[in-house]
């Protein structure tokens, strides 16, 4: 079992009583502090102990090589990886000539908190140094959501039991130890080692500033520093510069009582054709700006900012504290990703941490990005519009692969395929139809037809032609998609995924519909009428696998045929791809993550409620949940079906996954589809929200633990609350007088005005079958809120194996 930080239960921040050094690189991450554009891990002031430094820019990578034992055409020749660059956030202490380091001395007290209204990082120590000396140490840091480009720290020094020599060094640094690499090929590691090349440096009375070149992908980077410094007494400043660090010193003698206090800006900047010289001015206009607003100026943005989101995107849960403080963690670093990446890729970490390589996945339009559009609509747009801006590279993948269209990227920084796996990157065409359902999402929710035009249609359409030229007829005129590998990367390249060809016809009936809606953008796009109609007859013509013997779906064609995997024997390791090979895993029934079961999620009028029952019920008994992505996905169709205490379960599971670091990699950086499927857990299972449509559908029911659910969620601009209690659902709109929105309210068509809100009982949710079985050892951990539930125990056996018996002829 990993450990774990220690945070103190609160709806509102992370609070860490103590420091704990053995849980440094969690913490790290869990305190991360972004604003899409500037990330810095929550690492320690004075910067040792750590466990990744890490200051990172989105979209600042460098290249390194992709190893093949045996290569093949079309393969990937380069992979990309999320640098450390220059680090801003030091700022070391000595205190007489000690350094202040938390592993000397005596702490005695050190507390963190990571206040999700504020927005800020806060740290207290009182510490007394090895001589003696007791000295207080209090910091503040924020990355600014409205001075995209700064970072600012607010760092007070206080004796306390008689006078003391205070050294303040601040400090940047370039090319620090680089961060564990999660690769075999020494030539990796070495692309990360020292891979920024000094370009030129300056100081001037209160910083300095550094800029640098990444070596393999050619990026220029500045970073630069200032200082404002109140102190009791006189103080000394001296600026250093090098190659690869700067440091501003701020020396002066405090008596006791008596606080230095230094407010450190810092501002960064990069570009792939801007010169050094206008990097540089960039950066000082940025400074200059943070420093004329001030560092409570700063405070104030900051906490402005979070109130318009919190507002409009809060979650309140009464009766599971755990819950209430997770799902708001999860909403804050949603934000932080999206907020200013302003058309560069959102990772599936965020900005907290290289696992992953700093790689944008399928993950961020198929689980961030729906969260994004209900809550900060203008974040999901940008993100959209950088993924449309790499349309011309997905065009030559796809020109590549000898297809036509465009084919997008399983793992990409800039938008060129990295993933040395084809089968589970190349094969996971997937990934398309994904991207295409984010722009019909938005479409749909935000009533925003501009984006469309922009870039949205172009995007549609040439998918479109990619699923036409990946797909074919059959003699008999059905349409299949073959040799592609879905979701469940357990069971690849295979025919008939039931998501990807689900998924494929969405894509294919949204182009259809864009082409209708903009006809003289369908004309600019080469676009002919044959062409649509080709579009729709295919999607017409889908094939879904479907097993008549079981009654249900089968994943693929021919899955429910498959060889089962035995759990019960099963002595390895979880997941199972580190320890079982490939070659078993794709030819038995063992399922990674929720692959058939997030196609009922995403198509939900594709199934009847008897076959999302029984699919559940069957899928569950094989799914292992290899993968953060699943779980979410699981709490909503367990709540659809009825079975809420287990999806309570699983929603934990979803949520504190960071928290609790269950994967064991949250030292890597946050889990952001993970964080963002707690909001989907709760939002779409017991709110039973469906936004698939040109109107809100709602089916609410709770879970006994959980006493009452409110959420907010925008629609076509305005604001809609909906509140769920054991008695009752209240959904009203926050704001837009004089406009309604329609919703369907337990199938009823309503609609909710400002001032009259609609109020109907809450509805109990009957399950149709009893509650499924996961194999063995993988049952969900329960929920901690004090309920009786128990987990299945590593090494019980799931009676019933096989799950269900053979459907009746009326359930299809």
């Amino acid at each position: 079992m990993n450990d774990v930080p220690d945070l103190a239960p609160d709806p509102w921040c992370l609070h860490e009583l103590h420091l704990d050094l053995e849980t440094l690189g969690q913490t790290e991450s869990l305190f991360a502090l972004s604003n899409g554009h500037l990330g810095l891990r929550g690492n320690l002031d004075e910067g040792e102990p750590a466990g990744a430094q890490g200051t990172y820019l989105s979209g600042f990578f460098e290249h390194h090589p992709l190893p093949y034992p045996e290569g093949g055409y079309g393969y990937p020749e380069s992979g990309q990886t999320l640098v450390n660059v220059t680090n801003g956030k030091l700022i070391r202490l000595m205190v007489d000539d000690e350094p202040f380091d938390v592993r000397y001395g005596r702490v005695l007290a050190h507390e963190r908190v990571l206040d999700l209204r504020a927005g800020t990082l806060h740290r207290a120590v009182e510490w007394v140094s090895p001589a003696g000396r007791h000295v207080r140490i209090r910091s503040t840091r924020l990355v600014s959501f409205t001075h995209r480009a700064i970072a600012a720290i607010a760092y007070e020094v206080e004796a306390v039991d008689g006078p003391a020599r205070i050294t303040v060094q601040s400090e940047l640094v370039a090319n620090e130890a680089p961060p564990e690499v999660h690769s075999d090929d020494p030539r990796v590691a070495e692309a990360l080692d020292s891979p920024l090349v000094p370009v030129s440096q300056d100081k001037d009375r209160r910083g300095a500033s550094l800029i640098h070149q990444s070596r393999q992908s050619e990026l220029m980077i500045a970073a630069s520093m200032d200082h404002d410094i109140e102190a009791p007494a006189q103080y000394e400043i001296e600026n250093e510069v090098r190659e690869d660090w700067a440091r501003t010193t701020v020396v002066t003698v405090l008596q006791p009582g008596q606080t230095l206090r230094i407010v450190k800006y810092v501002g960064y900047g990069w570009s792939a054709n801007r010169s050094a010289h206008a990097l540089r001015d960039q950066v000082a206009a940025a400074l200059t700006s943070a420093r004329y607003a001030g560092w409570d100026s700063l405070l104030l943005g900051q906490r402005e900012y979070l109130d318009r989101f919190w507002e409009r995107a809060d979650v309140e849960v009464e009766g599971d504290p755990a819950i209430q403080q997770a799902v708001r963690f999860g909403l804050f670093h949603v934000l932080q990703a999206g907020a200013r990446a302003e058309q560069r890729a959102i990772g599936a970490k965020g900005l907290t941490g290289t696992g992953y390589n700093g790689h944008t996945f399928w993950d961020i339009e198929g689980f961030v990005l729906p969260v994004l559009i209900m809550t900060a609509p203008h974040a999901a747009a940008d993100a959209l519009r950088w993924r449309a801006s790499t349309l011309d590279l997905a065009r030559q993948r796809a020109h590549t692969l000898g297809l036509a269209g465009a084919a997008f990227p399983w793992r990409t920084i800039n938008g060129e395929e990295t993933s040395a796996y084809w089968p589970a990157g190349t094969a996971a065409f997937h990934v398309n139809a994904d991207i295409a359902r984010a722009f019909e999402e938005y479409r749909r929710i935000t009533g925003d037809h501009d984006l469309e035009r922009e870039c949205g249609l172009e995007v549609l359409v040439e998918t479109a032609r990619l699923w036409m030229s990946v797909g074919h007829h059959d003699r008999h005129g059905g349409w299949h998609v073959d040799g592609v590998t879905g979701p469940d990367e357990y069971t690849a390249v295979i025919d008939d995924n039931v998501f990807t060809n689900l998924m494929a016809a969405r894509n294919l009936r949204a182009a259809v519909g864009a082409c209708e809606r903009h006809p003289d953008l369908a004309l600019e796009n080469g676009v002919s009428a044959e062409e649509a109609v080709a579009w729709r007859a295919a999607a017409d013509a889908v094939h879904i696998a479907y097993d008549e013997e079981l009654g249900v779906h089968s994943q693929c064609e021919d899955f429910t045929r498959f060889a089962e995997w035995d759990f019960a024997a099963w002595t390895g390791e979880y997941p199972l791809m580190l320890s079982a090979p490939y070659f078993q895993l794709y030819r038995k029934q063992v399922v990674k993550q929720a692959d058939l079961v997030l196609a009922m999620h995403w198509c939900p009028d594709e199934f009847t409620p008897e076959q999302k029952a029984r699919n559940l019920d069957y899928y569950e008994r094989r799914t292992v949940r290899d993968s953060s992505l699943s779980a979410c996905t699981q709490a909503v169709m367990c709540a659809e079906t009825g079975h809420l205490d287990l999806a309570l379960d699983y929603l934990h599971e979803a949520a504190l996954v960071d928290l609790r670091d269950l994967q064991g990699t949250t030292s890597e950086g946050v889990h952001m589809a993970s964080l963002a499927g707690a909001w989907t857990a709760l939002v779409d299972g017991f709110g039973g929200l469906r936004g698939d449509s040109e109107f809100l559908r709602l089916d609410p029911a709770l879970p006994s633990a959980i006493s009452r659910l409110a959420f907010r969620v925008r629609w076509h601009g305005m604001a809609l609350k909906v509140e769920i209690d054991r008695a009752e659902v209240r959904c009203s709109l926050l704001e837009g007088n004089g406009h309604t929105i329609p919703l369907r309210l337990y199938g009823e068509d309503v609609e909710v005005r400002a001032g009259q809100d609609v109020v109907r009982p809450l509805a109990h949710r009957e399950p149709l079958l009893p509650e499924p079985k996961q194999p063995a050892g993988r049952r969900p951990a329960p929920a901690d809120t004090g309920g009786s539930r128990s987990a299945d125990p590593v090494g019980s056996r799931s009676a019933d194996p096989g799950g269900l018996v053979p459907a009746p002829a009326t359930v299809r």
